[in-house]
């Protein structure tokens, strides 16, 4: 995954299922904050796990030496079950068992120092020991085991890469019964000749089966992946499609916000002038009322003042006229 780190994964593998779509939700979050639109399209693909995968990928994580151990102990016991090597076979099978139940109780420490793991009564191991037998008969389930991103835990029925009919062959009592057939036999052994066409036609007809039902298996997981290629190619472009509009929506939001703390900005302008302009006005008013009343007591003494002058212009006036008649 170009641009997504190996251990921003593992911590999201790491963490309980729980809470694990909260975690890859902020990480598409903290993505997309940094511009990062490819590792947040990569991480919101991540799919939640389910107990007994995440208690896998918990050891395959943790403890991959083990892990490692085991993928190579389950090549070996593929490759003695195709060349029908039934000694070694019994003896890989004793040593799957052994290291299954190792790998079990290592993933039961795991979880208990886990601080969200559920409680020890309460952990799918069985899940857990199914998944790893199968990893066993599965090369596919082997690699997602080691991965460390196994979604769901695995079981297989059977024994090897697919269903076999010559695994009978190798058990122990077939083989028994091959070994001590011979000493029941009374007089000339004139089967034994016979012995290894009929195995070498057994395990032709086998490996035949074999190939064809490898064969069928490849056709069908072929068929399936063209089915999910198809799938998530559509959920893809829906995705693209989706982002898109998310990021148009997201710059006009931006732009309206914007537009609208300019707004507020001259509204607040505007009102700190109406208020000043408010404060200006009601100054110039107690302004014209103080001259008003000056204007008035002017008027009114400039009448006093004249009538005073014209009272004393009258008694010059009769002065005058009294001072000629004397004369």
């Amino acid at each position: 995954m170009p641009g997504l780190s190996a251990e921003l994964v593992q911590q999201l593998y790491r963490t309980p299922p729980d809470r694990f779509v909260a975690a890859r939700d902020a990480a598409v979050a903290e993505a997309r904050r940094a511009g990062d639109a490819t590792t947040a399209r990569q991480l919101a693909r991540l799919r939640r796990p389910t107990v007994a995968a995440w208690l896998v990928n918990l050891l395959a994580i943790g403890r991959p030496e083990l892990v490692a151990d085991l993928v190579q102990l389950a090549d070996a016991l593929r490759v003695a079950q195709r060349e029908l090597r039934g000694p070694r076979l019994r003896e890989l099978s004793a040593q799957r068992r052994a290291v299954v139940g190792a790998l079990v109780a290592e993933v039961r420490k795991l979880a208990a120092a886990e601080p969200d793991a559920p409680p020890a009564s309460r952990l799918p191991l069985a899940e857990v020991e199914a998944t790893l037998n199968a990893a066993f008969s599965d090369a596919e389930v082997a690699e997602q085991v080691r991965a460390g991103r196994l979604l769901r835990a695995a079981s297989y029925a059977g024994f090897g890469e697919v269903p076999r009919p010559q695994l009978r062959l190798v058990t122990d009592d077939d083989e028994e019964h091959e070994e001590e057939r011979p000493a029941r036999r009374p007089g000339p052994q004139r089967g034994r000749p016979e012995a290894t066409p009929r195995t070498d036609r057994a395990a032709e007809r086998a490996e035949q089966a074999e190939r064809a039902a490898q064969r069928a298996a490849r056709a069908e997981r072929a068929r399936q992946r063209r089915a999910l290629d198809r799938e998530l190619a559509k959920a893809q472009a829906d995705q693209e499609r989706a982002e898109t509009e998310l990021t148009e929506a997201t710059g006009q939001e931006r732009d309206g916000v914007a537009v609208l703390d300019r707004l507020e900005a001259e509204l607040a302008e505007l009102e700190r002038r109406r208020a000043v302009a408010e404060q200006d006005l009601s100054r110039a008013k107690l302004a014209r009322r103080a001259a008003e009343r000056a204007v008035t007591v002017a008027r009114r003494r400039a009448g006093e003042v004249e009538a005073a002058v014209e009272a004393l212009a009258a008694e010059e006036g009769d002065a005058d006229a009294g001072g000629g008649a004397a004369d």
